[in-house]
């Protein structure tokens, strides 16, 4: 269910809460509950508090009270209709939309016919309170594509009856200028099945003459300013309506609250929906603009004072619209036919009698043109189904007028109104006569003014104001208005409702014309003019007129005028009769329906919203009869309700009865008022009901419920807020147990799905473990791959880091021996091509030098593994630690390379520190001071150095001379580099020799010397006894 019964519950208290516990501030939802009823300021003092709220609707029992508020209002969208659906009449606030569901729900549940009686002043917005009734029941009913189509036609037929009955007047810019009413069938299901409409009194005036301020109907602005310029042509008519003698006579031609152009599209639409087919649409327009053009047509004297058309060019497109011979139109218009026995005889109008027989002409043929449209519309909404079908009636019609000058239509205005008001008192009594039998209460009489005495007056058979019309229409003679008013003044003169300026007294007649007579109404008094009675009454056309519109081409006109109408020859009834007769067709219909009344209401003549005219409400209520209605609902009882509904609000005003009662719901009513002290006279007891007498009794009541329910708020409050909190919390408690099981349950299935993996995997590594060394199969396949992949993984996160880590390459396991070898390998060659390609030239030409190194001191010297690591320098001696003098003599020579050395002298060994430079020409040794040796490479013999891990070399030079200094004996720190400069130098390898244990140099030319060389536990170099140099040098290995 959209809506729980608990929602509904509280929905239903606060609103019957607002509409009494606010009844200060915006007054009483319901007049009946209003405790001076008998007051009509307080009823137009309660009417005003709801007006300045927005409050428009406001109830008198079942009737509807509604006042224009002349703005938009948001309560009627589709929200609020689906609020009103199936809720009790009093559930909510006052609105169309509850008495119309409410009208719907007892037609489907007692299964009997029902009418909606729509009546007040014209602008009161009776029209739009039909509109929001019909749209009300195409929204809520059943609905199939059937139902669809006749709801739209139902909806669709208001614009089109709206275009050709509806017009501008001074009070409203949208009038109806007719009264209808329409029968909506409902099958048993609910669903709009067909409708039928009658329609009453068409102010057929209005096509020839409107006052000023006013336009005529609404179809003529609509086609001249909306109609597309192909039709326009067609038709003859011209986009601007100043053109037309029949649309200007108001001098207001436009309208700001009215888009004629929109109305148009909106008439167009909706005549194919009712099924108008396209050429009856046709032949209607040709008929709307003949007759304009007819208005058109002007008359002129000739010479024997006899009437001729001036205009032939309006004649022409009058021919060609209607289908009638111009030559015979304008005779038509011209002459009138007398027969006399078995002659015909043409009698030519004065200007003035054609100008009658024009108008009478267009008010005839627009009057049955209107007739045709709403038979056609009758047509589309004809239900084909035999069965029986319920039957809901709207009845807009014309509310009681008082105008300054009132005419004829208002006559039979206000006599419609007088048979309604009967009706409706008639009704109202029996209604309430039969709630009361119902109920089982007894019924006390209720005196009314019954306005039978008025209604006679006025229909009385050959004594009341409608004969006395005809026969004054009918007889022979010159009859004139005045012969009419001295003839009612001789026959009803004596009737107390009946005065005029001649019967009046003295003081009644200041207020009375020669031409008035005045008539005492049931809403009050109302003066009428006498002044075109008979004219109205006859609205007579010519009979070669009628004859004339036979002969049309026009489909629609030859309908209209048949030659079958019933003896041409014979007078036809008189538009009073004609509507009397109406009349009581209307109220037999309504007399055997079930009656639901709106009774609208303006608040003001200018439109304006939020204004309260209270001299024009109080016209409107008294004329409505609204205080006479409320008198008769009120001479009972006040208030009555359904003994549930009475104690589902007020039983926690008694303990016996809160918080639930256990019985029947009339004995806990009982045990309540008990309570409350009710006194006998204040209520009645019925069969489902509750009876109060007084409003006020009522009122006690609901303020002892106000002062009551906030301390019953308190109470439920903490009840309920205990129950919620238990509630929350047992759905928590229930609710984690529940996530606690699937939890512990996925928790579970997961473990064990992971064990069952584990032991499948580890049962497949065991197996393929075992089968390691067999071929690869599907034993072993995983376990292989595994291996493989520990390895590869491994190894790639210990690859060496260096060439020189090559040997810490991992072990591989048997499978992989091959791919590792491989891999070490490709490996090796990465490194080697990744050092290759980041060497620059200067580091290549070093190691071209530590490679050159290596070939001639590599497992020959010990020391030489220790100096690998020791990068070579281009010199050991900046140029700034050279002596300049020395190097002066030298440079051009160009240094190529400098180290410090420590010279041992030929004679006793005294280690001197010097610096050897080789230069491109010689070796040179100096001191501090000067060039002490100079050796020219061409005489250098060789190098001798030891194999141990001493720095001393070992210069042997050629002696040619006796004079020349012998070999050279040096300790250089930077043994390895310097012999390797001087080899590049000298480019020679060959001439350096490694010796072991002793080295024989000459001291000069026939003498030598020698060098021990020895291993020792530390590095020391002395002269021997034996005298020669002993050079003792620690060994590498021990280190």
């Amino acid at each position: 269910m959209a809506q729980s019964l608990e929602e509904r519950c509280n929905r239903i208290l606060r609103n019957m809460e607002a509409s009494l516990t606010a009844r200060d501030r915006v007054g009483i939802q319901d007049f009946v509950l209003l405790d001076a009823y008998t007051s009509e300021t307080a009823f137009l003092d309660n009417l005003r508090k709801r007006f300045r709220e927005n409050l428009i609707y406001t109830y008198i029992g079942t009737l509807l009270v509604s006042l224009n508020p002349y703005k938009e209002l948001d309560i009627y969208s589709k929200k609020q209709m689906d609020t009103y659906m199936g809720v009790n009449f009093f559930e909510l606030p006052p609105h169309i939309y509850a008495l119309a569901d409410n009208v719907f729900r007892t037609m489907m549940s007692e299964f009997n016919n029902h009418f909606i009686l729509i009546s007040g002043e014209s602008g009161a917005g009776k029209t739009e309170a039909s509109k929001k009734i019909l749209h009300f029941y195409a929204v809520s009913c059943p609905s199939t594509k059937i139902l669809n189509n006749v709801r739209d036609r139902l909806l669709l037929s208001n614009p089109v009856l709206e275009a050709f009955g509806n017009a501008k007047t001074l009070k409203n810019d949208n009038s109806s200028r007719f009264g209808k009413y329409m029968d909506i069938q409902f099958d048993h299901q609910g669903g709009a099945v067909g409708g039928h409409i009658l329609s009453y009194l068409l102010e057929k005036s209005r096509v020839v003459h409107q006052n000023h301020g006013e336009r005529n109907f609404h179809i003529f602005y609509q086609l001249v300013d909306g109609g597309d310029e192909e039709l326009l042509r067609w038709l003859g008519l011209r986009r601007d309506c100043q053109h037309y003698n029949y649309l200007v006579q108001g001098d207001c031609a436009k309208v700001s609250s009215v888009n004629d152009r929109s109305d148009w599209r909106t008439v167009c639409k909706a005549l194919s929906v009712v099924n108008i087919s396209e050429s009856d649409v046709e032949h209607l327009f040709e008929i709307v603009a003949s007759v304009l053009h007819l208005g058109n047509l002007k008359f002129e004297a000739d010479t024997r004072g006899y009437a001729a058309l001036h205009n032939s060019q309006e004649m022409h497109w009058l021919s060609k619209l209607l289908g009638i011979p111009a030559q015979v139109l304008e005779q038509a218009l011209t002459h009138r036919k007398i027969e006399a026995k078995t002659e015909e005889v043409f009698s030519p109008f004065s200007v003035d009698h054609a100008v009658y027989a024009r108008d009478a002409l267009a008010k005839a043929v627009y009057g049955r043109t209107f007739n045709w449209l709403v038979n056609k519309i009758n047509e589309s909404l004809a239900n084909v189904d035999s069965s029986r079908k319920t039957v809901i009636g709207l009845l807009d019609i014309y509310g009681f007028e008082v105008f300054t000058v009132n005419s004829f239509e208002q006559f039979c205005i206000n006599y419609c109104n007088e048979k309604l008001q009967q009706l409706f008192i008639q009704l109202t009594l029996k209604s309430e006569q039969a709630e009361y039998e119902m109920e089982g209460v007894e019924w006390e009489p209720v005196p009314y003014f019954n306005n039978k005495i008025i209604c006679d007056l006025v229909e009385e058979k050959h004594r009341g104001i409608i004969s006395l019309l005809d026969e004054e229409c009918l007889r022979p003679g010159e009859a004139t208005d005045f012969t009419l008013l001295e003839k009612m003044e001789e026959i009803i003169g004596g009737h107390p409702h009946f005065v005029t300026h001649k019967l009046a007294d003295q003081k009644t007649r200041k207020s009375l014309a020669r031409g008035d007579f005045r008539l005492l109404h049931y809403a009050g008094e109302v003066t009428y003019s006498v002044i075109g009675f008979l004219d109205k009454n006859n609205d007579l056309l010519y009979r070669n007129g009628k004859e004339v519109m036979q002969q049309s081409k026009n489909l629609i006109i030859k309908h209209c005028f048949p030659p079958s109408e019933p003896d041409h020859k014979k007078r036809p009834e008189t538009v009073v009769t004609q509507f009397k007769s109406s009349l009581v067709g209307l109220i037999e219909i309504l007399g055997t329906k079930e009656p639901w009344y709106v009774r609208c209401i303006k608040p003001n003549e200018a439109k304006e919203p939020g204004r309260f005219d209270d001299v024009l409400v109080r016209h409107q209520v008294k004329y409505l009869g609204l205080m006479e209605h409320l008198r008769v609902r009120r001479a009972g009882f006040a208030y009555r309700r359904k003994y549930e509904i009475f104690l589902q609000r007020y039983k926690p005003l008694c303990p016996d009865t809160w918080p639930s009662w256990k019985g029947t719901a009339a004995e806990g009513v009982q045990v309540l008022i008990k309570h409350l002290r009710y006194q006998p006279d204040e209520y009645k007891m019925g069969r489902t009901k509750i009876f109060i007498r007084h409003p006020r009794t009522l009122f006690a009541t609901e303020d002892a419920f106000q002062v009551c329910k906030h301390k019953l708020a308190t109470k439920i409050q903490a009840k309920y807020k205990g129950y919620r909190v238990k509630g929350d919390y047992q759905k928590q408690k229930e609710a984690a147990t529940k996530i606690e099981n699937c939890w512990r349950g996925l928790v579970a299935r997961k473990e064990r799905e992971k064990r069952e993996w584990a032991v499948a995997i580890i049962k497949r590594f065991i197996k393929g473990f075992m089968t390691r060394n067999e071929p690869s199969g599907a034993d072993n396949r995983e376990y292989l791959s595994y291996v493989r992949h520990s390895y590869l993984t491994r190894l790639r996160e210990n690859l060496p880091k260096t060439l020189l880590h090559k040997d810490s390459w991992l072990t591989p396991p048997p499978i992989l021996k091959e791919t590792s070898l491989f891999l070490k390998q490709l490996f090796i060659r990465h490194m080697v091509r990744k050092y290759v390609q980041g060497i620059t030239e200067e580091r290549k030409a070093l190691l071209l030098l530590k490679v050159q190194t290596s070939f001639m001191f590599k497992g020959k010297k010990e020391s030489y593994p220790l100096s690998v690591c020791t990068p070579f320098l281009d010199t050991r001696i900046d140029i700034g630690d050279m002596n300049m003098k020395a190097l002066r003599m030298i440079q051009h020579e160009n240094v190529k390379y400098s180290v410090p050395v420590v010279k041992y002298d030929r004679n006793g060994f005294r280690p001197r520190p010097r610096q050897l430079v080789f230069t491109r020409d010689a070796a040179y040794l100096l001191d501090e001071a000067k060039i002490k040796q100079r050796i020219r490479y061409g005489s250098l013999k060789g190098v001798s150095v030891s194999n141990l891990s001493d720095n001393f070399l070992i210069l042997h030079v050629t002696c040619d001379d006796v004079k020349q200094k012998g070999d050279l004996v040096l300790e250089c720190d930077f043994l390895f580099e310097a012999l390797t400069k001087l080899s590049v130098i000298v480019d020679k390898c060959d001439f350096i020799q490694v010796v072991q244990d002793s080295v024989r140099f000459d001291i000069q030319p026939g003498r030598e010397g020698v060098v021990d060389f020895r291993s020792g536990q530390e590095s020391v170099v002395y002269r021997a006894k034996n005298g020669h140099l002993t050079v003792e040098s620690t060994s590498t290995k021990s280190r």
